[in-house]
């Protein structure tokens, strides 16, 4: 989603000393930060974001390997080099 929006007042305040601090790189990075913050607080979202990407990541994980694009190692393989 793309938004052009434009903050005055005590937003662009909050924005600004948010960055300010190094709490975030930049205003827009902190407007997403709040917005997770906002689902932390009413629970917006059922299912945490980190989650659904882990989950996600997992699953392309395994095409990849069914489709022979990535190996599995045992233990002992990956562990080899470092024994």
């Amino acid at each position: 989603m793309y938004a052009t929006v434009k903050f005055t007042g005590i937003i662009e305040q909050i924005l600004e000393k948010a960055v300010e601090l190094g709490i975030a790189k930049t205003k827009t990075e902190a407007l997403r930060l709040a917005v997770l913050e906002l689902n932390n607080k009413y629970n917006l979202l059922e299912r945490n974001i980190e989650d659904e990407l882990a989950i996600k990541k997992m699953q392309k994980i395994d095409r990849e390997i069914a489709k022979g694009r990535r190996k599995l190692l045992s233990e002992k393989q990956a562990l080899g080099k470092y024994r």
